[in-house]
Formats: C-alpha cells, sequence, structure tokens
C-alpha cells in the first residue's frame, strides 16, 4: 500500500507540476526576450533622433550594443553589416524585426533631409536567453522538490495506515496460536480504529466461550463421576464374587475411558501450557536408547546448550517424540543409524529426526495412511501438536536415501 500511494501521489504531483511549470517556463522565455527587444528599440530609438545632425556619429558611440546605420546615399555607419531584405524593407518606412544568425535584429526607419536612413540593433542570443535557463533549472528544482515532498507526505500517511493494519495481523495469528491474550491496540483512521475494536471484542468473547466450556467440563466430570460410584457400591454388593469381580473389571474400564475423555476435553480447553524442550527430548531418547542399543542402532543426539521453551504442554511433547522415535524403531531394519537434533528457531524451536531407512512417502502425512501396517496416526499426532503450537510439520527423503522429518514448535 505504501509503494502503491506514494506512486500515486508522484503521479499525481508530475502532471500538475508539469500543467503549472511548462507554461511559466515559456513565459519566463517570453519575458525575457521582450526585454531584451525592448531595450534595443530604445536604443534604435536614441539613434534614430540624431539622424540628420551632425551628432549621429556620437549617437552611435554612445549606445552600448552593436548599432548599424544604413545612410540614404547607401553609406554605413557604425557596426559593419550587410544590407538585407529586411533593411530594404526597413527603408519604405516602415520598422522591422528579423531573425538572424545568432540572435535578431531590430531595423528602425528614420527620416532625414537626404532621405531615409534604417538603424540596425543587433541582439545577440546570449541576450534574449539572459536569465531564462537559470530560471528554468530553478523551477526544476522546485518542481523535483515538490514531487520528493509530496512523496514523504504519501508515504507518512501510508504508515499511518498500514501500522496498525500490521498490527491486526500480527494480534490475529497471536489468536490462532492460541494466544487468547492478545489484544489489539486501537489506532489509525476511524476504519481501522473499529476493525481493532471488533477484533478485540471477538477475542474477549472467545475466552468467555472457553471458561464456559471449562466449567462444562467440569460439570460434566462430576455428573459421570457420580452415577460411576453408585454404580462401584451396587457391585461390591453382589453376592457372587465372580460376577462381582467381572462387573468390577468393567465399571473400572468404563471410569478409565471416561475419565480419558475428561482429561483430553480439559487439555483442549484449557489455558497453553509450555515446557523446556530440551529436557522432555533429552529425556525420551534417553528412554528409547535401551532398544537402540539392543538393536545395534547408533544414535546422534544434539541438544543446545541454552533452554528451549516450547508452548507444548511436556506429556504432548514427549507423545510426539515417542511417535517419532517409534516410527524409526517401527520401520527400518535393525541397525539402522538415526539422529535427533534439536536446535533454537525463528519461531521457536526445531526438532529434526533423521534415519537412514528406506524412507517413506509425504502421503504419510495424512491420518489413517501407513506403510508399514499400523494404524498411521504417528506422524499425524506430530502435525497436530506442532500446530497446536503455531508450528508445522515437514517430512521428506534426501537423495542420499533415508527420511528425515522436521517438526517446528512455537515459542511459549
Amino acid at each position: 500500500m505504501r509503494r502503491w500511494l506514494a506512486l500515486l501521489v508522484a503521479a499525481t504531483t508530475s502532471l500538475v507540476l508539469i500543467a503549472l511549470l511548462v507554461p511559466m517556463a515559456v513565459l519566463i522565455r517570453s519575458v525575457a526576450e521582450n526585454g531584451a527587444m525592448d531595450r534595443a528599440l530604445t536604443a534604435a530609438g536614441s539613434v534614430a533622433v540624431a539622424v540628420g545632425t551632425p551628432d549621429l556619429p556620437l549617437a552611435v558611440e554612445q549606445v552600448a550594443r552593436p548599432v548599424t546605420v544604413f545612410l540614404p546615399d547607401g553609406t554605413t555607419l557604425g557596426e559593419r553589416a550587410e544590407r538585407s531584405a529586411a533593411v530594404r524593407l526597413a527603408a519604405t518606412g516602415r520598422s522591422v524585426t528579423a531573425e538572424t544568425d545568432g540572435g535578431r535584429e531590430v531595423l528602425v526607419s528614420a527620416q532625414s533631409p537626404e532621405g531615409t536612413a534604417v538603424i540596425r540593433v543587433f541582439v545577440p542570443e546570449a541576450e534574449l536567453m539572459r536569465g531564462v535557463r537559470e530560471a528554468w533549472a530553478a523551477l526544476l528544482a522546485l518542481g523535483l522538490g515538490l514531487v520528493v515532498l509530496g512523496i514523504v507526505l504519501a508515504d507518512r500517511l501510508a504508515q499511518a495506515v498500514t501500522r496498525p493494519v500490521d498490527g491486526l495481523a500480527r494480534v490475529s495469528h497471536r489468536l490462532a496460536g492460541g494466544d487468547l491474550a492478545a489484544r489489539a491496540e486501537p489506532g489509525g483512521p476511524p476504519e481501522v480504529r473499529s476493525v481493532a475494536l471488533a477484533l478485540n471484542h471477538l477475542a474477549g468473547r472467545i475466552d468467555e466461550l472457553l471458561v464456559a466450556e471449562r466449567e462444562s467440563v467440569a460439570d460434566l466430570s462430576h455428573r459421570l463421576r457420580t452415577p460411576l460410584t453408585g454404580l462401584r457400591l451396587d457391585v461390591e454388593s453382589l453376592r457372587d464374587p465372580e460376577e462381582a469381580a467381572r462387573l468390577q473389571a468393567r465399571v473400572d474400564a468404563l471410569e478409565r475411558a471416561v475419565s480419558a475423555l475428561i482429561t483430553e476435553a480439559r487439555n483442549r480447553t484449557a489455558d497453553r501450557e509450555s515446557c523446556e524442550a530440551g529436557a522432555v527430548v533429552r529425556e525420551r531418547v534417553r528412554f528409547w536408547s535401551v532398544l537402540a542399543e539392543d538393536q545395534g542402532r547408533e544414535v546422534e543426539v544434539t541438544l543446545p546448550g541454552e533452554p528451549l521453551s516450547v508452548a507444548v504442554r511436556a506429556q504432548e511433547l514427549a507423545a510426539c517424540v515417542d511417535a517419532l522415535l517409534g516410527n524409526v524403531f517401527a520401520h527400518t531394519p535393525e541397525g539402522v543409524a538415526l539422529s535427533v537434533r534439536l536446535a533454537g528457531h525463528p519461531d521457536g524451536a526445531l526438532l529434526i529426526v533423521e534415519d537412514a531407512g528406506p524412507g517413506f512417502d509425504a502421503a504419510l502425512l495424512e491420518r489413517g495412511i501407513s506403510g508399514g501396517g499400523s494404524t498411521g496416526l504417528g506422524l499425524d499426532i506430530v502435525r497436530r501438536t506442532a500446530e497446536s503450537s503455531g508450528g508445522r510439520l515437514a517430512v521428506s527423503s534426501p537423495s542420499g536415501g533415508g527420511a528425515r522429518v522436521e517438526v517446528v514448535l512455537g515459542a511459549a
């Protein structure tokens, strides 16, 4: 927007300046030429007064410009010049202005006792253009200065519009990443301020809905556990021990399933938590290293020296690492080496798991698709973990063989 506004103002200002400065430049030249011609006519008039008197030579000498007097007897006085067609025309009693090499000549006729004399005053081109080029340069500098000033003002105006819009975009990205405390600062034109207020209202409304959802989950937990407790008491009152044990096992399974559903619902609606990625990755790699040693796999681990806080709960990140390493052990032959690297990233942290196995197709990112007879949910878990933190997942098979999985985790 800033660039387009600058181009628009530059084009508009240029058109306006051309419409104003071109006629002004023509006017300046015309004024300079008219001044030079007036001075030449004045000089010719002062000589014409002396025609027919003994003071004519003195009058010619006193004029500070080239003057030629063509006398009626064919002789000339003053600056040497040819008797051109314009001079002959002026000898008929008319005043003439004619173009000539290097300038103009002003021809004035004057009557004397011997006949008609013609006074010729030559005006060089330099005098006709005296001060014109300097004035044109000043106009050009003024025009360029006004164009630059207009572009600068347009850029300032565009910044006043684009800066609040950029702020709105950043807040919307933070909200999309799960930061529900993000709020826009109203500013700029009234329309942009209205959008900022609407976005803040939307964020507040989302926060209210999540609070209501948490309360519903808590209520659900209480309402489900109460009948389960009653059912457990009924089972315990059975006289048949075998039947009681069988029903007790089913009640326990049902309670575990209900607890898992409630926990998952709470995790979805709870505020975004964070963990130190290095500690989680180190602990999970240590867990899998026992199996790697049994299978003769070489494991290379690279972890950062400083803490890396990511917007993922420790349990979710542990499940993500387990899914990545589990895929390596499940889909590569024993003895295949693997590497785990964790490093900083502009968005937060970058986790890379590589192996020297046969590789896999990017289609495995689709939920439920597997290349080895499994459920195909492993990479989908990794993808959802990355996206929940505001990151992303990328998989590739390098040309040298193997598989490479890159997981970008958003910063806390």
